[in-house]
């Protein structure tokens, strides 16, 4: 246990500290997931997406339209050569007219119009892709921000505590020095490990304080202490133990790759959409109007009624090139989007291998480096005493507590490196959940 643990413990003992607890990885979790802006445009663009289906129904189903009016008229007739006996009237004639109709026009053939009900079904999946890939890279980036904050609190732990063992090495040399038994050069290599550790102890403050911003952008807040790796941390290899078969569900389940493919069909049927602009459509058009006027031209009102139901055929037959330049256009795009889903399909393949290579060499390094710190603490203590016998300088004893520091450093990196490594793996083949995070979470005290 090292000291700010230790002192932590007696205070909490004391009554000095609050009774709150530690907070864990899913507490985090949790709260970035109302508080991540990032999440929240997610959440959005994912509420937007939606909409594209009852976009493309509409295109259909009927329009009906209701259009109103009222005019006022002023009419000025003046009859030439006229005979007197003439029964129609003239001279100037002010009345007014309103009426109004509905019109409803249903798309009996737009070929257009079904592809682009077709595209919004994939725009759909695609913003349901889009949705889940950012659920799991908030897990991601949660998991990895609450990792870099441990590995700073070690860091900045680890730095005390050498500084602590250096000190003492630096009033050792200074006494030994003082009575005759060692010479001045100990002094000077105890004092330089003392300030290079010192400048390391400020340097790893400011990283922390750093990493802790970071966890603050995606929760709004910061905790005042985090849950740290304890006893309940298990090197479990990922399963089945065949990097390629992690390859083959990852492209089965790569969320990322399932956004690239939907972009593919796509652009593929936006080519079949704007290929749609040669040809004829056909619509079921009904109206019904209402007119009334209250004077006219022959100085009499008129009420007037109309009905009509019929098919109305529109044949496109040239529209300046427009119609083969987004054709053209289309392809195009058509290309970059396979292009870009092939691009999507070997970086999927990569990132599978990293990450289960990550598991797997992490798992070895993990084990390799507690053993090495087994033996770095054996060094130490066999330093110490070689010092003592006077078989070993204070240079030796310097170096293997620099040496022991390191390795316990390293150690903690891999292991949160592992536990990341972890969660990627998953995220790869598209399985990553918040169970996967409440596993990892266990590990925590």
């Amino acid at each position: 246990m090292t000291k700010t643990k230790l002192l932590v413990t007696l205070l909490a003992a004391w009554g000095v500290v609050s009774s709150a607890e530690a907070a864990d990885l899913l507490q985090i979790y949790h709260a970035a997931q109302s508080q991540d802006p990032v999440f929240a445009a997610a959440v959005s663009a994912h509420q937007a997406g939606l909409e594209k289906l009852p976009q493309g129904r509409s295109l259909l189903l009927p329009n009906i339209n209701l259009n109103a009016n009222s005019t006022f008229n002023q009419d000025t007739v003046n009859y030439r050569n006229a005979p007197a006996t003439l029964p129609f009237p003239q001279g100037q004639f002010r009345f007014n007219s309103h009426g109004y109709g509905v019109t409803l026009v249903q798309p009996l053939f737009r070929q257009q119009n079904w592809v682009a009900y077709t595209e919004s079904e994939l725009q759909v999946v695609q913003a349901d892709a889009q949705f889940k890939d950012a659920q799991n890279n908030l897990i991601l980036r949660v998991a990895q921000a609450y990792f870099d904050v441990l590995i700073a609190q070690d860091s900045v732990e680890l730095a005390e505590a050498q500084k602590a063992a250096i000190s003492e090495q630096l009033e050792q040399a200074k006494r030994n020095f003082e009575v005759g038994t060692a010479t001045i050069t100990d002094t000077h290599e105890a004092q330089s490990r003392y300030d290079l550790v010192s400048a390391q102890e400020i340097a790893a403050r400011s990283n922390l304080e750093i990493k802790k911003r970071k966890l603050q952008q995606l929760t709004n807040a910061m905790p005042d202490d985090l849950r740290q790796l304890g006893k309940q941390f298990k090197l479990v290899g990922p399963q089945p133990a065949d990097m390629e078969k992690w390859v083959e569900q990852a492209e089965q389940g790569n969320l990322q790759l399932a956004v690239a493919q939907a972009a593919a069909e796509l652009a593929d049927k936006e080519v079949a959409r704007n290929r749609g602009g040669h040809y004829p459509t056909l619509d079921l058009v009904a109206n019904y109007s209402q007119n009334a006027a209250n004077g006219g031209t022959y100085g009499v009102g008129s009420d007037s009624r109309n009905k009509s139901v019929g098919v109305q055929l529109n044949v496109p037959l040239f529209q300046g090139g427009a119609v083969q330049s987004k054709w053209r256009e289309a392809e195009a795009n058509r290309d970059r989007a396979k292009d870009e889903l092939e691009n999507a399909r070997r970086s999927t393949a990569t990132e599978t291998r990293q990450a289960y290579l990550g598991v797997v060499n992490g798992m070895a390094q993990v084990k390799a480096l507690q053993q090495a710190l087994k033996s770095s603490e054996s060094l130490l203590e066999a330093s110490k005493l070689g010092q003592e016998v006077g078989v070993r300088t204070n240079l030796d004893v310097l170096n293997a507590q620099q040496q022991l520091y390191s390795t316990r450093r390293d150690l903690y990196q891999a292991e949160y490196t592992y536990l990341l490594s972890e969660l990627q793996l998953k995220a790869a083949v598209g399985t990553l959940s918040e169970d996967d995070l409440a596993g990892v979470n266990k590990a925590l005290y």
